[in-house]
């Protein structure tokens, strides 16, 4: 029996979305080489939609016999999950864009627990998610506990961050403050506080129900909550936090080098970024798309031209 977390985030798992995001997560599972447990969709494009931008899901496969691509790129994602990769897909008289991730069940679960030092699972998906491909019921009831698991995960740390009184959403804006500050992340200050423009409602119904969940108890004074935590536990959690920022960013680090080699569509992926963002168009041929470590001088000697360029 599901309990009030998982009742709540039924309803929001199950909410649907544009049909070409349905088509095209379709699409994306039936190319797996054994079909995955779901895909989720999660991102700025489910919290604000943009026919110009780029879709994010994760697969979750069953286990490693679920990843795609050469040899590197499978032991890349053993190693240091997820691999990413870029796709297109055309849905009716749109091109949809999508970065798209892939892991393990068991190393999505390893990355949920209070003690995993990688924050980049549960601090993404406490936020809105969408499961727009399952492969069957007791496949959802996996990922509707792995993302339990995340809620319950930022939740306490939320807790343990914040101050021993706070509002909701100030403890809320506390944990996405220090998740932001542990990421090799080019972020505006306060990005963490839009994360809750227009989910205020969600988030503060979450908190006490994800403490809950991980049996923190807490008292509530009008808006205010007080989690009940000693200032061992609170000393304790501080010393923890310290570990994951001052590993965060080399473990970020390792991924982008990675991705150098295991980024499927990488090239394209980039040419779209650039061309959106100063309309220049890279005019990648396939080759090029398929080797872009081995044409790369012939690309940075072509993209030489927005240095010259004036600003906008």
């Amino acid at each position: 029996m599901p309990d009030a977390l998982e009742q709540r985030l039924i309803g929001e798992l199950t909410t649907s979305v544009d049909p070409g995001v349905s088509a095209f997560a379709d699409a994306l599972a039936r190319a797996c080489p054994e079909p995955p447990l779901g895909v989720l969709f999660y991102g700025s494009l489910l919290r604000k939609a943009d026919p110009d931008g780029i879709l994010d899901f994760y697969i979750v496969t069953e286990n490693a016999e679920g990843f795609s691509g050469g040899l590197i790129a499978r032991t890349g994602n053993l190693v240091l999950p997820p691999n990413v990769r870029y796709s297109e897909f055309r849905y009716q008289d749109r091109v949809l864009r999508a970065k798209i991730a892939v892991l393990s069940r068991d190393q999505f679960a390893a990355r949920t627990s209070l003690g995993a030092l990688d924050t980049t699972i549960w601090a993404r998906f406490c936020q809105p998610v969408r499961l727009v491909w399952v492969r069957g019921p007791e496949s959802a009831d996996s990922l509707l506990t792995l993302i339990a698991g995340c809620v319950t995960t930022a939740s306490c740390w939320a807790a343990l961050l914040g101050a021993p009184s706070m509002t909701a959403l100030e403890f809320w804006q506390t944990l996405f403050a220090h998740t932001y500050a542990s990421e090799l992340r080019v972020e505006k200050k306060g990005r963490g506080n839009s994360i809750l423009e227009g989910q205020e409602e969600r988030y503060a119904a979450l908190l006490p129900l994800g403490w809950a969940r991980g049996r923190l108890q807490f008292s509530a004074h009008d808006d205010t909550l007080e989690p009940v935590i000693s200032a061992a536990l609170r000393r304790k959690a501080l010393r923890r936090w310290a570990l994951v920022q001052t590993s965060g960013r080399p473990r970020n680090i390792a991924r982008l080098l990675k991705a150098a080699f295991t980024f499927e569509n990488g090239a394209s992926y980039l040419a779209w970024k650039i061309q959106r963002h100063t309309g220049f168009d890279m005019q990648l041929s396939p080759f090029e798309s398929r080797h872009p470590l081995v044409m790369l001088p012939r690309l940075l000697w072509r993209a030489r031209k927005l240095l010259g360029r004036p600003k906008a």
